[in-house]
């Protein structure tokens, strides 16, 4: 059962009494007429007590909020697909989420991992490359996505752009990628982020952020005349598709859904609806 906030009649009474004072003091120049007050009031009432506060609790109803996406004149058409080759796409919905001003990351993503036993979890990273063969990115390999990624090398991906109205989501399997190619984009980045990298074992408990900071002072100090070693436990990933879907927000909740999948070797994917693609993939529309 779900607890809602609780007020007396009283208290009710006071609250709303204060906020509508409020309220006509705004029209303190210009009486309101009988109708003005009484939109007021209901304003008032809709406002003190139609959020559900957490604050001792209790639930907090988010029914009410929602945005409007893009009308059925700017959906998502089979014929806008730039290309047939998902990669292609992809691309091009990134490009243009990179040159959008109101979108700071545009190869922010969440990737989300599962243990063995099928326990999901879920975090931000940052997408550091692509190509036709995957998305790269890196991290610790002792984390805890690293950990659940050598017991179970499968992850989605997904990016959301906001203010495109826009999703993709990837699921493929994983794999570590050469060890020279980690390192050299190890040694591509800020000094201070390659020794970060060392002083984090991420995901280990730490007694408090100054012990941290004691061992970025250390590496700081040991290695200012020096290259920083990459260490073992740190590289990148590769996320090989096998599928990948585009979504474009309607306000209409209609959304547009067109996904890609590459069937395995040998295998064919049929349907009635099922286009042929390119690269061995193929694709469809599915419902929102």
């Amino acid at each position: 059962m779900r607890a809602y906030v609780s007020v007396s009649l009283t208290t009710m009474r006071r609250i709303l009494s204060v906020n509508l004072l409020r309220c006509i003091g705004v029209f303190s120049r210009n009486p309101p007429s009988h109708a003005s007050l009484a939109a007021v009031h209901k304003s008032v009432f809709l406002q003190s007590f139609s959020r559900k506060s957490t604050s001792d609790g209790a639930t907090m109803d988010l029914s009410d909020m929602r945005k409007k996406y893009k009308g059925d004149e700017e959906c998502f058409e089979e014929s806008q697909l730039v290309s047939l080759d998902p990669i292609k796409q992809f691309g091009d919905w990134f490009d243009q989420a990179t040159k959008c001003p109101e979108i700071g990351e545009a190869n922010a993503m969440c990737i989300a991992t599962a243990s063995e036993d099928g326990r999901p979890s879920a975090r931000m990273v940052l997408l550091k490359g692509y190509s036709n063969e995957g998305f790269r990115f890196f991290t610790n390999y002792e984390s805890r996505k690293g950990s659940e990624l050598e017991s179970n090398p499968y992850a989605c991906l997904v990016f959301y752009w906001e203010p495109l109205n826009r999703q993709i989501r990837i699921e493929g399997n994983v794999e570590r990628i050469p060890f020279q190619s980690s390192c050299d984009y190890f040694h591509s980045r800020p000094k201070s982020s390659q020794i970060g990298a060392v002083v984090s074992r991420q995901s280990t408990p730490v007694p408090n952020r100054d012990y941290l900071r004691q061992k970025n002072t250390e590496l700081l100090e040991k290695y200012k005349d020096t290259e920083v070693p990459m260490p073992d436990y740190w590289g990148g990933y590769i996320v090989k598709p096998y599928l990948i879907e585009f979504w474009q927000g309607q306000t209409n909740r209609l959304h547009d859904r067109i996904v890609f999948t590459k069937p395995k070797d040998g295998e064919t994917e049929s349907g009635e609806f099922v286009h042929a693609a390119e690269g061995g993939w193929v694709y469809q529309r599915l419902s929102p």
